[in-house]
């Protein structure tokens, strides 16, 4: 069975970090597209963050850039996504998500992702 598995996230206040990772089961996360998404009450899902199944193309919303990394850990199977320099508007349920693809470029579609985590809620606030 495919699954994705979300661990980490939480309530920090402004300025702090968190870090969130997924574990893969039944596939080899590193042949996958891989990404991040959130989404806030009231509004619609959004894309954090992606990497194209070859590495080569990493994306991130710009209103991550510069505070979150992306990154794979081939060795353990897993995802992780370091948020620094969190903000109140950061305050959402976040989503892994992996596909086999393969895809390069823009890899931010969500519609493209088949396999989602089952989402973690990261609440910033003072």
């Amino acid at each position: 069975q495919l699954q994705l598995v979300q661990s980490g996230g939480g309530s920090v206040q402004p300025g702090g970090s968190l870090r969130l990772s997924c574990a893969a089961s039944g596939f080899t996360l590193g042949n996958y597209a891989i990404g991040w998404f959130r989404q806030a009450p009231g509004k619609e899902r959004e894309a954090v963050s992606c990497i194209s199944n070859s590495g080569r193309s990493t994306n991130y919303a710009d209103s991550v850039k510069g505070r979150f990394t992306i990154s794979r850990n081939n060795a353990n199977n897993t995802m992780t996504l370091q948020m620094n320099s969190l903000k109140p508007e950061d305050t959402a349920v976040y989503y892994c998500a992996a596909d086999p693809g393969p895809y390069e470029g823009y890899v931010c579609y969500d519609s493209l992702y088949d396999y989602w985590g089952q989402g973690t809620q990261i609440t910033v606030s003072s």
